[in-house]
């Protein structure tokens, strides 16, 4: 049981340090390790927002610290993101195929990510409201129905459209991520309460820790590729739980 619990927490841990990394809270990760340690579903869901909220925040303070958050990139996308989070926390029907829509998204979202590994330095565009308001909604629907924060999406999204460079992209995705799990969560809490685990408090631990280190070498050390090919890792993690559970 102990022995059970320790390799929980480390792949917990190094879920975290990944994915707020690249401005990502990890939720897609920790539902993954959960499924696979047999934590019981109705745990899942509020037990990975939870987590997503601490590491996101931390990833969020890392990044703005370091001068990439951008206002005016953030809002559009949270405008709609949040009240429509909170609806799809509230929603109970089968998320199955919406899980399976958001991994072949994700899928292709890799291939472009990696095809723009060669790329050079591309002019940044300039986000419409109206596009903001579109996606974020899209997003944060999805994200409270299938208890995400939404960032794997957006980051993608943000880099293909060139709304924003790497960082500036982790630092509105980490924010992104935070108001929508909070959202969500609440979602989630007004349909009926939630449940976590006995040890819940070790896990959020573990990805607080995680999320530290995380978000301080994303932000200060680790180079433009670097966090290509980490987003890109993060991804494909997403993209196999979602296909695969």
């Amino acid at each position: 049981m102990m022995s059970s619990l320790v390799v929980l927490l480390l792949f917990l841990a190094i879920i975290a340090f990944l994915y707020s990394s690249v401005g990502h809270g990890g939720a897609s990760g920790y539902l993954a390790v959960m499924a696979f340690m047999g934590v019981a579903p109705a745990i899942m869901k509020p037990s990975a927002l939870v987590m997503n909220l601490a590491v996101s925040l931390f990833s969020f303070i890392g990044f703005y610290r370091a001068g990439h958050f951008k206002i005016q990139l953030f809002l559009p996308f949270a405008l709609a993101s949040v009240p429509m989070a909170y609806l799809g926390g509230m929603m109970t029907l089968s998320d199955s195929i919406y899980k399976k829509i958001l991994a072949l998204c994700i899928l292709i979202s890799i291939f472009r990510l990696i095809f723009q590994f060669r790329q050079e330095k591309e002019e940044i565009r300039p986000i419409s409201m109206s596009a903001g308001l579109v996606s974020g909604g899209a997003i944060g629907l999805l994200s409270g129905m299938i208890g995400i924060g939404g960032g794997i999406v957006l980051s993608p999204l943000m880099l293909l459209m060139r709304w924003a460079t790497l960082k500036q992209t982790a630092a509105v995705s980490a924010l992104f991520i935070f108001v929508n799990s909070l959202s969500g969560l609440y979602g989630q809490i007004q349909k009926g309460g939630i449940q976590v685990t006995d040890n819940f408090q070790w896990a959020v631990a573990a990805t607080v820790l995680g999320g530290l280190l995380g978000s301080y070498y994303g932000s200060q050390k680790f180079n433009v590729p670097t966090l290509r090919y980490l987003l890109a890792i993060g991804l494909v993690i997403a993209s196999a739980k979602l296909i695969f559970t």
